[in-house]
């Protein structure tokens, strides 16, 4: 979800002149009007450009979170707020715009990990809160803009706090969710254009090769690492890897299906929960992920 970004600076009238605009009218009245121009002022102040913004900046979009955008409100983060920005990168292309389904493709796939740099542990997010960005417009790539940054934003309502994790996490944490999140990216990141095994066999078997290479991983990361849970989750993964090396290795569709089912069912987010609250994390599963998995 591209929120685009022209290079124009937003002008909101002072908090004099709003103040100077309540007119003649009772004193309840003007007190109100006065705690509203206040607040307006208070928002103007506040205005950034889009293109100053930083990483770790609370917001409040003006107006829709999505479309296209030219300041925002930048507020503390701990006061109510809708998004925050998590990461930012500049698109490393030639001279031409890639165009707008160009530049969203880039966000798709770098904001993800970018992002997880800053927030690693997506199951501590707040509920409703998902990855938008801001990106370059063909205007403003001619005056030189390369800048993405990607936010978290709740698509209802607000949030408080802020969502970096990344400073306060301990190794053996880090080392888990680096870890966990690979094994996801590389099931989401490397999915098959074909909805049917029959019409894309090839393209399964490295999405199940991509898995079980990020397992191996996964399982040498979590031998370093102390805990009963954390030892029979190894031990869970260990077996799905092996499923999911044998739906790789497939002759053909049968033999294929007949390793991913366990495969599937071995990487099933649910299985991380005990392990995940003996090393300290969030164990509540995202209601996306939960629904994937229950369907």
């Amino acid at each position: 979800m591209a929120i685009r970004s022209p290079r124009r600076s937003l002008r909101g009238i002072s908090a004099l002149v709003a103040l100077f605009a309540i007119g003649a009218v009772g004193c309840s009245e003007v007190s109100d009007a006065v705690d509203g121009a206040k607040d307006g002022a208070k928002k103007v102040a506040r205005q950034r450009s889009v293109f100053s913004l930083d990483v770790g900046d609370c917001y409040n979009p003006n107006g829709k979170a999505e479309g296209t955008a030219y300041a925002v409100e930048i507020v503390p983060c701990d006061e109510a707020h809708e998004g925050q920005v998590v990461a930012e990168f500049a698109i490393d292309e030639g001279k031409e715009y890639p165009g707008d389904e160009g530049v969203s493709a880039i966000g798709d796939e770098r904001c993800p990990v970018e992002a997880q740099k800053y927030a690693p542990d997506t199951w501590a997010l707040p509920k409703g809160v998902s990855l938008f960005y801001y990106t370059p417009t063909k205007e403003s790539w001619a005056t030189g803009d390369r800048a993405v940054s990607c936010t978290y934003t709740a698509e209802k309502g607000t949030f408080k706090g802020s969502l970096e994790t990344a400073k306060s996490l301990e190794p053996e944490q880090v080392t888990y969710l680096e870890d966990s999140n690979a094994v996801y990216e590389a099931l989401w990141a490397n999915q098959p254009e074909k909805d049917a095994v029959e019409d894309d066999l090839a393209g399964y078997k490295a999405q199940a090769k991509a898995v079980a290479d990020a397992l191996d991983t996964h399982v040498e990361g979590l031998g370093g690492i102390e805990g009963t849970e954390v030892g029979k989750l190894r031990a869970t993964l260990t077996k799905a890897a092996g499923d999911w090396k044998k739906a790789a290795d497939a002759a053909d569709v049968d033999a294929f299906y007949l390793a991913y089912d366990p495969a599937f069912t071995g990487i099933d987010p649910n299985k991380t929960v005990a392990a995940r609250k003996e090393l300290g994390l969030a164990t509540t599963v995202p209601a996306d992920e939960a629904e994937v998995w229950a369907g």
